[in-house]
């Protein structure tokens, strides 16, 4: 049993990070504490003094644990993580549900290619942004691969240079074709370091070594070379045109204010780049009721700068943050460099703060009706669904299971989150059926459902949250089975099927033995349908990917001398065994890895193979 007060005694007066649980030994809010022992105890004092949120939240804790830091630097970071990963119900949350486009060059690799990126990985590539919009994108990145002809081809450089010949992007100028040996990896990386130069925010640098080289072919009568650098020149004047806004400063920094409505805060982030306003970005924030604006702006910044791609050298915000120094130590230590936080009372700084604040106030009222309506109809799914089921409480966490298989052949379980509404993503499940053999799906929904809910009885923090609801994909047959799991491991969670008609449309609820109808046009039918919909896309995906893989195994793994790695660097070059099958001796040879026995002992194989058919 664990003790409050005696715990509180045993707290050290050294900076770290304590984390708040709840009876179910959920984690309900993380913080950080210069002094643990001073900081945890007044959670538990007079309430007199506290928030509504934390009045709100201490009755629900019955323990905590804390880490200890050697400085607040660490404790920020932890703090930052730790929130990331358990998404605690009281602290304040960025809501990360877009997913904001990045240009990434990849100096990770040999021969590096520029792209657009979906998130930003820790993989020692160079990623810029975010951007507004990817579309956007797209075309700033055609007019890169314009002014600088890097290769774009999925090939692994340097194994493969010299085993193909160079693509169609060659042919018409936008690639040196490095994979035929066409141009060295020293002068290759002079266009790399260039693009790099480019993207960092150097542009009149690079805009005058162009003019430069064209002028300079022009009197050398390279009249074609000057022709290729006056082309290269225009479409870098194209790009530049997208970015006329300047100020005066000429650095790199980020312009920060929010708006906020209720328990949802707006920020509205401008990106500056070598003076210029390269883009501005919204994000929302949740849990910020009876917070003070500064904390609001203490806690955005934070979890933001924890994730992006770039630190500018200075924060411009609208108002100031706590904890001032150890953010600013913190984003230094990321950017390897100094970062000013800065809260402008006049001058230029100043206007562009208020401009970025009238335009989170402008952003929020534009989208603030639609937001409300949004939750509106989420809220009435919810509380229609409740009331169908005659549920004593609010549904805010679903879980639902449905199982795919051929015949029994490689059967899986999926299991997708929603919470008050909303698909997790992040609280998804896959499980692969171990102990059911042939087409038993009743035996499958037990298995699946016994691994889940053992998972959170052994104390798993990827299986931590109980869902207020089980959703099962099924009739009478499925829903007996996942209460037969979960009776056997002393779990109390209703458990409701979705049915579906003749068409594989969802047509009502299975619960308690009756089938209850909702009116098709109602929201919580709505709702109802699209978790239907979701488990079973996960489920099928899921199943699809099990049999590529089976059939992958089947057909390359059984030839003698063809090995993992081999296998592998088949299917990047090939893409389907199909294609495999298709290709000669010769065009099997220059897969990565590959020899002249390998090649005809692959070639060999599915010529036995076609003709044993």
């Amino acid at each position: 049993m664990f003790d409050i007060h005696e715990e509180l005694k045993k707290l050290p007066r050294k900076p770290g990070v304590y984390l708040m649980k709840n009876e179910d030994g959920l984690i309900i809010y993380v913080g950080k504490a210069l002094n643990l022992a001073n900081r945890v105890r007044q959670y538990f004092q007079s309430p007199s003094g506290h928030t509504p949120k934390v009045r709100g939240m201490t009755p629900h804790i019955r323990e905590f644990e804390y880490v200890v830091t050697d400085n607040e630097v660490e404790a920020l970071i932890l703090e930052c993580n730790l929130i990331k990963k358990h998404n605690p119900k009281y602290n304040v949350m960025l809501k990360d549900d877009k997913a904001y486009p990045y240009i990434k060059l990849t100096v990770n690799e040999a021969y590096p290619r520029v792209l657009l990126a979906r998130r930003h990985d820790r993989d020692k590539a160079k990623y810029f942004g975010p951007y507004t919009s990817a579309g956007d994108i797209r075309e700033s990145l055609d007019l890169i691969r314009k002014i600088w002809p890097l290769r774009s081809c999925m090939r692994k450089l340097p194994h493969e240079i010299g085993k193909g010949r160079p693509c169609l992007n060659h042919h018409i100028g936008g690639c040196k074709a490095p994979c035929a040996g066409l141009i060295n990896e020293s002068d290759y990386n002079k266009i790399v370091d260039e693009v790099l130069r480019f993207l960092s925010g150097k542009h009149e640098t690079v805009k005058k070594r162009l003019a430069d080289e064209m002028w300079e072919a022009s009197e050398n009568l390279e009249f074609e070379r000057a022709a290729e650098l006056r082309d290269r020149l225009s479409a870098l004047e194209t790009l530049l045109e997208k970015q006329k806004a300047d100020t005066a400063s000429g650095e790199d920094a980020d312009v920060i204010a929010f708006a906020r409505a209720h328990d949802e805060a707006l920020f509205q982030v401008f990106f500056i780049r070598a003076g210029k306003i390269v883009g501005r970005e919204h994000f929302m924030v949740n849990h910020v009721d009876d917070l003070s604006r500064q904390e609001v702006m203490t806690a955005f910044i934070k979890q933001f700068y924890a994730e992006a791609a770039f630190i500018p050298r200075e924060l411009i915000l609208e108002n100031g943050i706590d904890d001032k120094d150890v953010i600013t130590r913190w984003l230094a230590a990321m950017k390897g460099a100094n970062v000013t936080v800065n809260t402008p009372q006049r001058g230029e700084k100043r206007e562009l703060a208020e401009l970025a604040s009238k335009n989170a106030i402008l952003t929020l009222e534009q989208f603030g009706e639609h937001i409300k309506r949004e939750k509106a109809r989420t809220d009435r799914a919810l509380e229609e669904i409740k009331s169908a089921l005659g549920l004593p409480a609010a549904i805010d966490r679903i879980e639902a299971y449905d199982i795919s298989n051929i015949q029994g052949y490689e059967s899986v379980g999926s299991m997708v989150a929603f919470e008050n509404g909303k698909p997790k993503n992040s609280d998804y499940r896959k499980f692969k059926i171990k102990g059911v053999i042939g087409p038993d799906d009743y035996a499958s929904m037990e298995e699946t459902i016994g691994r889940r809910f053992n998972r959170y009885t052994a104390g798993d923090v990827m299986f931590a949250k109980l869902p207020d609801i089980l959703f099962i994909d099924g009739g009478r047959g499925q829903v007996h089975a996942a209460e037969k799991a979960i009776a056997a491991l002393n779990v109390k969670i209703p458990v409701c099927g979705m049915v579906k008609d003749d068409k594989h449309r969802t047509r009502g609820l299975w619960f308690q033995e009756n089938e209850i109808s909702l009116p098709t046009a109602s929201e919580g039918f709505k709702l109802i349908t699209r978790i239907q919909d979701e488990v079973h896309r996960f489920a099928v995906e899921y199943h699809r990917k099990l049999r590529a893989d089976a059939q992958t195994h089947s057909l390359l793994d059984d030839i003698n001398g063809i090995g993992p790695a081999r296998r592998k660097a088949l299917m990047r070059r090939f893409k389907s065994i199909e294609n495999i099958r298709k290709a000669d001796l010769s065009e099997l040879e220059q897969a990565d890895g590959m020899n002249k026995k390998a090649a005809e002992a692959v070639y060999r194989y599915f010529r036995q193979y076609t003709a044993s058919r």
